[in-house]
């Protein structure tokens, strides 16, 4: 069932616990509240900050309860793997040959306009999240990767895509030496940044309580339904039920458990991640992140941390093929029993000058990303409810792509636009279309690779 499972994985990266990872404003829930946000992930926490800063004008601010199944920003985001990685070329090339030039540019700018609007938010915030900015390099470890990307990229050139031109490529003759990385046939690099995301998080949600959020963790909610007399909802939780005027579903995996419409439209896919420690000095310096595309459908990424760790995720390359140990899948209490020691080794396998660095897995984990069967989150108002909305199917790429979205609902609340009137890439939004479509890409791509051909679930 698509709902959080108590005792999950230790991620690093809530290794240095908030005095906010339980909290709870109020001893009992509140009966009732202006919005409803279901989810303290970085969506939550996002979607309280937009909110709150497009009712500060207003002479009565909105009652805004955030609820969590769990602990604040126990989910996707404080498990991931540290990334802000737009994504120039890969995707928009995929958007440019399915859906035209300006839905693209729309998706490739949105996200590449992240990592400015999240370093202005920690500076403007004085956000210790260990916020850097950086290049990344995707290095491609075969053939076929390296000539269809290099091809996406030019098309995207042809196309006047403005993300196109930050894109670096070095071919084969030079890969190796400007990625560092053993066999590399090619690689692209762009700029990026990476980030201590917990604590991104549990820093606006403080700040969101200090400004009269109600945080409650340890809430499952349980329903939601119309309210009866009123024109609201009435959302059911595992303490009680509180009555909202409007409902904001930020629970990316876990969301068709609440909206059933969503089932197959949004799924758990479980992940992997490490954190590998060098026990010896004088290693080279990494100061890129990275993704390794090491065969079709298989890809690992990793960030540099400022304390001398790296932080590994991917290893699909040992799980990848048994569909059910990661797809539909929403137990991040174990981990993926074929894949727990991939990353050992891994430095000493792949870049060069580790050989003898000693590095060793110091800690590993999984955790439950949401999945869109067409590749692209959904925003908006739900389809045929009036005052609910969606934020959720990052299919493991939030980052990029959430704090705008969050504000374009924000938009829509707060000023009552439609989704056609903010800021949002049109692939983004909610609608009905997206609900009937049989389309998913991610057992597609399973299929092509790994499988003969299954009935979509």
């Amino acid at each position: 069932m698509a709902v959080p499972v108590p005792n999950a994985t230790q991620p690093f990266w809530r290794s240095d616990l908030h005095a906010f990872d339980n909290h709870r404003t109020t001893e009992r829930l509140p009966a009732g509240a202006d919005i409803v946000i279901i989810g303290a992930g970085y969506a939550g926490a996002s979607l309280a900050y937009h909110l709150l800063e497009k009712s500060e004008s207003s002479q009565k601010p909105a009652s805004i309860v955030l609820l969590e199944a769990r602990e604040a920003c126990s989910g996707a985001t404080g498990r991931n793997g540290g990334h802000i990685k737009p994504d120039p070329y890969y995707r928009p090339a995929d958007a440019l040959k399915t859906h035209g030039r300006e839905a693209a540019e729309e998706v490739a700018s949105f996200e590449a306009r992240h990592v400015k609007e999240i370093h202005e938010l920690v500076e403007k915030e004085g956000i210790d999240c260990d916020f850097v900015v950086t290049r990344t390099t995707d290095v491609c470890m075969y053939e076929s990767i390296h000539r269809d990307l290099k091809q996406g990229l030019d098309a995207l050139h042809e196309a006047n895509i403005s993300t196109a031109s930050e894109v670096h490529y070095s071919g084969p003759r030079t890969a190796q030496g400007i990625s560092g990385v053993k066999g590399a046939k090619a690689c692209f690099t762009y700029t990026a940044a990476h980030v201590w995301p917990y604590k991104l998080v549990l820093h606006l949600l403080q700040k969101a309580v200090s400004r009269g959020v109600n945080l409650q963790t340890h809430t499952l909610v349980k329903s939601v339904k119309p309210a009866g007399s009123s024109n609201g909802w009435s959302v059911e939780t595992t303490r009680g039920t509180i009555q909202a005027t409007k409902v904001i579903y930020s629970s990316n995996a876990y969301t068709s458990s609440l909206l059933p419409e969503y089932k197959g439209k949004i799924v758990g896919v479980r992940g992997i991640c490490s954190r590998l420690v060098a026990t010896k000095p004088n290693v080279p310096l990494l100061t890129n992140s990275y993704v390794m595309r090491l065969a079709p459908g298989e890809y690992d990424y990793l960030i540099p941390r400022s304390d001398g760790s790296i932080i590994v995720g991917g290893a699909r390359g040992d799980y990848y093929k048994q569909l059910d140990s990661w797809y539909n899948n929403y137990d991040d209490s174990k981990l993926i029993e074929s894949a727990k020691h991939y990353f050992d080794g891994y430095m000493q396998r792949y870049f060069r000058g580790w050989e003898d660095s000693g590095a060793y897995t110091d800690a590993v984990w999984t955790g439950i990303m949401g999945y869109s069967s067409d590749g692209y989150p959904h925003v908006g108002e739900v389809p045929g409810k009036k005052g609910q909305y969606i934020c959720a199917g990052f299919t493991g790429h939030g980052m990029p792509q959430i704090f705008l979205s969050a504000k374009a609902i924000a938009s829509m609340l707060m000023e009552d636009k439609k989704a056609n009137e903010v800021d949002l890439p049109r692939l983004y939004r909610a609608s009905q279309a997206r609900l009937d479509s049989t389309l998913n890409v991610t057992l597609e791509a399973w299929d092509t690779t790994h499988a003969t051909p299954i009935a979509k679930l």
